[in-house]
């Protein structure tokens, strides 16, 4: 079991590095240079480094962390979606920031902008993003590094829509959607196609924030 769970996150690796690539250049940055740092009162959004791969894979081994993905991911899995994310930056000038405190530089987890995996009725489409070890729950750093997240987007990037998404039940991570003020269109809602159909994380919802609604 545990084999055919490794196989199957390998599998959605793959399909992931392939999505972003083939719609790199639909939403490249021209404003920014590939590595582009931002910092909020109380974090830093940067560059991944070596000493992050050892608390970044014990957060994707969490399972109170990773409660609303299919899997929980591998040593190896984790390193490559490191690996997949700093591609990103080369490639666009964004991605998903390893996010550290300030106060402390502790690695907390990611937050930033990236390109969804699969074809649905709202791609190509770039989604702010964010997973945050457990310790670092409850404390609003995922709501403020998404408001950074949001303002590179619109105003550094040049983007006209940012999305998230997550599982229907996930209302953590809703919450969050709705706290950097996204919006919510049970029309837009969709069964995600990499999920098989039943799963209880199948059903998710997307929010949506212009660039209009983000400068009114």
């Amino acid at each position: 079991m545990k084999s055919d769970r490794s196989a199957s996150g390998l599998v959605l690796a793959q399909r992931e590095a392939e999505r972003r690539t083939s719609t790199a250049t639909r939403y490249r940055s021209h404003m920014t240079p590939a590595g582009y740092e931002r910092s909020t009162e109380r974090l830093i959004l940067r560059r991944w480094r070596e000493a992050d791969r050892e608390p970044f894979a014990a957060l994707n081994a969490d399972p109170d962390v990773m409660d609303y993905f299919p899997i929980l991911l591998t040593r190896a899995e984790s390193d490559q979606l490191i690996a997949e994310i700093e591609a990103g930056f080369d490639q666009r000038g964004y991605g998903l920031w390893a996010l550290q405190l300030r106060a402390t530089g502790k690695f907390i987890g990611f937050t930033g902008l990236d390109i969804p995996s699969f074809e649905a009725h709202f791609t190509p489409a770039v989604e702010v993003g964010w997973r945050l070890a457990r310790a670092a729950w409850h404390d609003g750093y995922a709501t403020e590094a998404a408001r950074a997240s949001l303002a590179f987007g619109f105003e550094e990037v040049g983007l006209e829509e940012i999305v998230s998404f997550t599982s229907a039940v996930n209302l953590r991570s809703r919450a969050v959607m709705e706290r950097i003020g996204m919006t919510h269109d049970p029309a837009d809602d969709f069964d995600h196609p990499e999920l098989e159909a039943g799963d209880r994380l199948s059903r998710h919802v997307l929010y949506r924030k212009s660039v209009r609604d983000w400068t009114h």
